[in-house]
């Protein structure tokens, strides 16, 4: 079963052109069943030849008190004995909410990232690899990008959101990287229970649960505990089937984005310096079919509200509405203008467009 497992997540990694052994990854990991599975087998793929090494990055966000410190010292006791370097970083996410108002969830994907990021760049320079051979590897499976399915099927999704995860993404200029991506999380667990040399911690756990996973209040957990075994009782293998039908809307997904991008560049010029100082759209994409335009704007709104931000369907519909229509006026996202003249469509911060308008 081991050799199955590590041969499926090979045969993900080949596909995607993750890595190979002129690549270095960094693995991101909690101390779950998930990511203490991709710890093994990470160093299943640097001893078989087909990874050139790897480190490890624990983020404590201390959110659980004793129960995160735990979380740190089985990660701690996994990288010595998968002689792995590993970086330990503590980050008092509630504080930051605290002090910034922000968004809890963000905020540690964020500082969690910008861990990977310095992790990365010390393995590098380290061990003698350029940054552009640096991976960072995280431990999202196929149940994951099930769950995210549902999710997005409850609450909505613009173009391309049914693919649920891409298998690798670039994030602050690093390339990331979801080798489970095929693979379920039974079998993941299957696979570390039957490890001789599993580690363990103080309860005797060969991996680390997280308490609030069970909470159904939380929404994923709701869709994890609630939704997804419903569906599994009519489909056992509701799994396979659905990251085969999410395959397939990636294929054509990417098809469609290839051809936004190429629009977006022949159709679309920026107003100033900064993606957040809007930009202008030509009159001519109208002539565009309406996937395509949608897909575009949906772009152009991204550059401007930044990576985190959520694009509302409702704004890339007031653009569509407004494209070809002289003298259109509209305030979307709470602070974006969108406007038309014979110029085309102009998307900028409210603050500018006023400034503009009484200057003229």
């Amino acid at each position: 079963m081991a050799q199955s497992l590590f041969d499926s997540v090979m045969k993900t990694v080949r596909e995607h052109d993750m890595a190979s052994s002129e690549n270095v990854a960094l693995l991101m990991v909690s101390g779950g069943s998930d990511s203490t599975a991709l710890a093994y087998l990470a160093a299943q793929m640097v001893a078989a030849g087909e990874l050139g090494a790897v480190s490890m990055l624990h983020v404590n966000h201390k959110l659980r008190g004793e129960a995160s410190d735990g979380d740190a010292a089985f990660v701690a006791d996994l990288a010595s004995r998968l002689e792995i370097p590993l970086f330990l970083c503590e980050v008092d996410i509630a504080e930051m909410v605290r002090s910034t108002g922000g968004n809890m969830e963000a905020l540690a994907r964020a500082e969690r990232y910008r861990a990977a990021r310095e992790a990365l760049e010390s393995t590098c320079l380290h061990l003698g690899f350029p940054l552009e051979a640096g991976r960072i590897f995280v431990a999202h499976t196929a149940d994951d990008r099930v769950e995210n399915f549902y999710m997005r099927s409850i609450v909505g999704t613009g173009p391309g959101g049914f693919r649920a995860m891409k298998h690798d993404v670039m994030i602050d200029g690093c390339r990331v990287c979801r080798p489970l991506l095929e693979v379920g999380r039974d079998e993941l667990r299957s696979y570390v229970l039957h490890r001789h040399d599993a580690v363990q911690d103080e309860h005797g756990a060969a991996w680390r649960e997280d308490a609030t996973n069970a909470d159904t209040d939380r929404f994923r957990a709701f869709v994890r505990h609630e939704i997804v075994p419903r569906a599994k009782e009519r489909n056992p293998r509701l799994l396979e089937t659905l990251t085969r039908t999410m395959n397939l809307i990636a294929e054509e997904d990417d098809m469609l984005a290839g051809d936004a991008r190429v629009l977006l560049l022949e159709k679309v010029v920026p107003l100033g310096t900064l993606p957040a100082e809007g930009f202008l759209v030509s009159p001519a994409l109208a002539d565009s079919s309406l996937p395509l335009v949608r897909r575009v704007i949906d772009r152009v709104l991204s550059l401007m509200l930044g990576r985190d931000a959520r694009v509302e369907t409702s704004s890339i519909q007031a653009c569509v509405d407004g494209l070809g229509k002289s003298g259109y006026v509209a305030n979307i996202q709470g602070d974006i203008a969108v406007s038309y003249n014979k110029q085309g469509l102009r998307l900028e911060p409210m603050a500018t467009f006023r400034a503009r308008r009484k200057k003229g």
